[in-house]
């Protein structure tokens, strides 16, 4: 099947993914946990929550920057993203629409995409959770959007969510705290504290519970 838009300016095909083992070694750690060890970097807006508190992203990014109340450009990324990949979605700043449903969740599990990330609201959440396909929207609105040929969007170009640039590529992993994206070039260094920081956890947890106080633990009993 050949598609006259991915012959397009404003398309890329191409991007670079991070290494798959260090995907992998994402998924083993929360959001929360990412992004201390990434220097506090990379929240994205505290509105944007699973759907299910259940649902759980981590993978690559493929950016979409979509026409505000329309959602053919989601449709169009369906078809580029690659198994793993995670759609992350700038709605235009227009929220007052469901950009995702049922019809796109089952194709994008079909895909086996790893999971949608998106700066707008969704709506069939209910079947969303039965799909059990990850979204991770800024709520839910009942309005349909529009399809219209002729509004420009953009694929696998840099956006901003929030104060945070996304890249295509960038990790995104999210959970029921919330989303944080992990620049590539930060990845290895962000894992490497984020076993550090976990281990470090780990001990002033068994210090709790072998009865000291926080206050002290962490020296601020003064």
């Amino acid at each position: 099947m050949t598609y006259p838009f991915i012959d397009s300016a404003y398309v890329s095909t191409s991007i670079e993914r991070p290494d798959a083992e260090r995907v992998r070694a994402a998924r083993a750690f929360p959001a929360a946990t990412l992004l201390e060890a990434n220097g506090k970097r990379g929240a994205l807006p505290s509105q944007i929550k699973p759907v299910n508190p259940k649902f759980r992203v981590c993978g690559p990014a493929v950016t979409v920057h979509s026409p505000p109340g329309d959602n053919l450009w989601l449709h169009r990324a369906l078809v580029l993203a690659q198994p793993g990949d995670v759609l992350v979605v700038y709605t235009s700043d227009f929220h007052e629409a469901g950009y995702w449903g049922e019809v796109m969740s089952t194709a994008a599990r079909r895909r086996n995409i790893a999971g949608l990330v998106i700066d707008g609201c969704v709506r069939d959440a209910d079947l969303l959770t039965e799909i059990g396909f990850p979204v991770f929207a800024r709520g839910l609105c009942i309005r349909g959007t529009s399809k219209d040929f002729a509004a420009r969007g953009w694929i696998n170009h840099p956006l901003r969510i929030g104060e945070v640039p996304v890249r295509p590529g960038d990790l995104v992993v999210g959970d029921a705290d919330g989303v944080v994206v992990v620049a590539q070039e930060a990845l290895g260094a962000t894992l490497d504290a984020a076993r550090e920081r976990e281990a470090q956890e780990a001990n002033i947890i068994e210090r709790i519970s072998n009865g000291e106080a926080t206050l002290d633990i962490y020296g601020w009993n003064r």
